[in-house]
């Protein structure tokens, strides 16, 4: 794999995925009513809490901390949703902007760890993380359910983008194709659980004889 060139082409979903996570971060301060700086600080958690571990576990240096670009533009975004009337954000809003976000952020995100040298299955690993934790961290601090418990699909629609991304890549499909279909394969699966309610089925323990 030409590493250079795989991070060049996909660093456009870098910043993708930290806007639509940063829009998702606001639209749930919006939904609680909080101040500006709350609005700030939810945008920027959500933007960058799951490259921040991604990093962390990889030991690369911390990529918010190196580009000034990353908290401005989520602090931007918060600002954005902040004077933008409420009638231009519908309920589903957040889970939509956040399913764009899983999907090309588990792309980007196994596509870093890959060209670091991380092994393929660590690489797709590292890009559930970069996708779902800041979404964890926004419901933490927000007092919501966590997204990953709930019902629907969540965390498997980003395994099967960052799967589908490593394989591709590892049986020589080019860079900028794989991150193509892998995004749309796990924005597809999340699309669908949102709007038809998909789901695994859930533990249901040994029933007890009666």
């Amino acid at each position: 794999m030409n590493s250079v060139f795989l991070y060049s082409a996909l660093g456009w979903l870098d910043l993708f995925g930290i806007a639509v996570f940063a829009i998702s971060g606001a639209l749930v301060a919006a939904r609680n009513r909080q101040t500006l700086v709350t609005f700030g600080f939810f945008a920027l958690v959500t933007g960058v809490g799951g490259g921040t571990v991604r990093d962390l576990l990889i030991g690369a240096p911390v990529f918010w901390v190196q580009d000034a670009r990353v908290p401005i533009l989520c602090l931007g975004i918060a600002l954005l949703v902040w004077v933008t009337p409420v009638k231009f954000w519908r309920p589903a809003a957040v889970d939509w902007f956040d399913a764009i976000g899983l999907a090309a952020y588990s792309v980007f995100g196994a596509a870093k760890a890959m060209q670091l040298g991380i092994d393929p299955v660590p690489a797709a690993i590292m890009g559930i993380i970069t996708a779902s934790v800041g979404g964890v961290i926004r419901d933490l601090i927000s007092g919501e359910p966590s997204i990953i418990i709930r019902p629907e699909l969540y965390v498997t629609a980003g395994a099967l983008a960052a799967s589908v991304f490593v394989l591709l890549v590892q049986i020589g499909v080019q860079g900028f194709i794989a991150a193509l279909i892998a995004f749309t394969a796990g924005f597809a699966l999340r699309a669908l659980a949102i709007i038809k309610g998909l789901s695994l089925p859930a533990y249901r323990g040994a029933e007890e004889k009666e």
